[in-house]
């Protein structure tokens, strides 16, 4: 059976099929829908972890006790786990281990591109990298099988393009591997400095061995045509370069990239007259042909910054552009923003008319720092809101400078790696204000249930963490909860946080306005225009459903909800929710 599948789908697929019983991730885009589409697998138990190191802390757990697993996350989740990541390369493996890495080149949803192929190479652990979803699916199991054989965790490496491009993919039968015995062995599973000394030079050995696999094994194979070009290259820029120069010249394509092939790297470079290679952002493969010895071209001439195309390879090795059709206008740009009836607007609006300094967070509510809210000055990384604002406030006070500092963030990410921030604020007698915005769901991923929201990846019924009381014996005894669509409400928290001297924390709850769930608004709001001003007063919070047309204000009810935020604002009583 053949069916279309993006490569995120083939991964799952790919996981039935080799077996894997043990599955672990935190939502992350591109990564977000493995974790989605292997939940209704039968046979696999299926998790979203509160972050990514305890993802594949869980998947490690599960190899050690002899079953298949795989953990994945988007690249700089991989960051998160690196800790686990170096020891268990140490360790090895009982049954298989997979850690897929979703890399995300061009930045679409991330604070970085970093290129986490270098990961394998400095965790000392193999890498597969496919360039479509068949082989997606295919180097799981091929995953899998190294995993288990050389005894070493195995680095799937993807990007956006791949996670996200479909296919067709030949369906193959599940194997049925079973969990294998364990047996306890102190000197491979206790990561001591003792035991650690013997376990490198034993991964030394077998890093050696997988070497002798890569240039042997089918996934890195040559397609010889014209010898004058030859292209090293692999993952999605294998399909961008065969788009480009088709068979005229030979491909050495790599699906093994590390251990890399250096022998067929070698012996593939001897036999052409001018060598590409062709990758996307650093010059992983490129530098290691160079220590070969060998002359090529590649971050020369191919940018080494955001996603490639055939386009870019083109123009950028032959200096040859196509024609392409170009609209007669340019069409206007459109930023994102938040959701028309979105929570988060009320918070924002709130702290955008203080002399505050905030530090934002990873999640929907980082748009708080976009116009004409631009109400945050700092978004670094998952949980860095807490930690940053409370280091940014310290510093302040050690300098004789006054100022509040807010520290925003919200409720997935709370549980990821905000805890030990806010417990560093209490310990360490912080004098910040923590606003946790918790909208009851893990939302710019695509609505992830998360350890606050009572149901877990399967669907079920489980304990919700409640946040206040979190807090409280974090040590923060000042925790206050607020509706954030109640702008008096939400303006009087932030009003008497900004005169406080001790840290304290607000939580402003209202479910995400796109889930369906109780609270919500009811209705939709409209412009009464005998009444309106023009004062343009609701366009303040930077609601999408609310515009100007020939001067007058005009509120979209396809897109409202009927939160009623712009109605608190209209001094001239003109906006009326109507519809409920």
């Amino acid at each position: 059976m053949k069916k279309l599948l993006s490569g995120n789908e083939a991964i799952a697929r790919g996981a039935y099929e080799a077996g894997i019983t043990v599955a672990a991730a935190y939502p992350g885009t591109p990564s977000t829908e493995i974790l989605e589409n292997i939940g209704p697998y039968e046979g696999i138990y299926a998790e979203w972890a509160p972050n990514e190191k305890v993802a594949l802390e869980v998947a490690v757990g599960a190899s050690i006790s002899g079953a298949r697993a795989l953990a994945a996350m988007k690249h700089v989740g991989v960051n998160v786990a690196a800790d686990p990541l170096f020891t268990v390369a140490y360790t090895g493996v009982n049954g298989g281990l997979v850690l897929v890495s979703a890399d995300d080149p061009g930045l679409h949803s991330s604070q970085n591109e970093q290129d986490n192929r270098y990961y394998a190479k400095a965790a000392k652990v193999a890498m597969l990298e496919p360039s479509d979803s068949q082989e997606a699916k295919d180097f799981v199991l091929e995953a899998i099988r190294l995993s288990e054989e050389f005894d070493v965790p195995v680095l799937l490496r993807v990007t956006t393009r791949i996670c996200h491009s479909k296919g067709l993919v030949e369906f193959g039968e599940k194997e049925e591997a079973g969990i294998k015995p364990y047996e306890r062995n102190m000197g491979k599973y206790i990561a001591t400095p003792a035991n650690a000394r013997k376990l490198h030079v034993s991964l030394e050995e077998r890093l050696e061995k997988l070497e002798e696999r890569s240039n042997s094994t089918p996934l890195n194979f040559i397609e010889w045509n014209d010898k004058k070009v030859g292209i090293i290259t692999s993952g999605i820029s294998y399909q961008y370069a065969k788009e480009v120069f088709g068979d005229s010249v030979s491909y050495l394509k790599l699906g093994m990239t590390f251990p890399l092939p250096r022998k067929m790297m070698a012996e593939f470079a001897k036999q052409v007259e001018t060598l590409y290679v062709i990758e996307e952002n650093e010059p992983y493969i490129e530098e290691a042909v160079k220590v070969l010895g060998f002359d090529c071209i590649g971050k020369d001439k191919i940018p080494g910054v955001f996603e490639l195309n055939p386009d870019i390879i083109e123009r950028s090795l032959l200096g040859t552009e196509k024609e392409l059709l170009k609209p007669d206008r340019q069409m206007p740009g459109r930023p994102p923003v938040l959701c028309p009836g979105c929570p988060h607007r009320g918070l924002f609006f709130a702290l955008s008319k203080k002399d505050a300094v905030v530090t934002s967070d990873i999640g929907c509510y980082t748009l708080g720092a976009a116009p004409p809210l631009n109400a945050a000055d700092t978004c670094i990384c998952m949980g860095a809101s807490i930690s940053a604002g409370h280091g940014f406030k310290k510093a302040m006070e050690r300098n004789g400078r006054d100022g509040k500092v807010f520290a925003v963030i919200g409720d997935s990410t709370f549980f990821h790696s905000g805890l030990t921030g806010l417990m560093d604020v209490a310990y360490n007698k912080g004098n910040i204000t923590v606003i946790i915005a918790d909208n009851r769901i893990t939302g710019m991923t695509g609505h992830q249930d998360n350890p606050g929201t009572g149901k877990t990846l399967k669907g079920e019924d489980t304990v919700a963490l409640d946040i206040p009381k979190i807090c409280k014996a974090l040590g923060i005894e000042d925790v206050k909860v607020v509706n954030p669509l109640n702008l008096k409400e939400m303006r009087a928290a932030v009003n008497e946080a900004m005169k406080k001297e001790e840290p304290n924390v607000i939580v402003t709850q209202w479910p995400c306005a796109l889930i369906k769930t109780e609270p919500q608004p009811k209705g939709y709001c409209q412009v009464n225009q005998d009444k309106c001003t023009q004062c343009y007063a609701c366009m303040q919070i930077g609601c999408p459903a609310i515009s100007k047309q020939d001067g007058k204000v005009i509120i979209d009810d396809t897109m409202c909800n009927g939160c009623e935020l712009c109605t608190q604002l209209c001094a001239f009583k003109a906006i009326e929710k109507v519809g409920e």
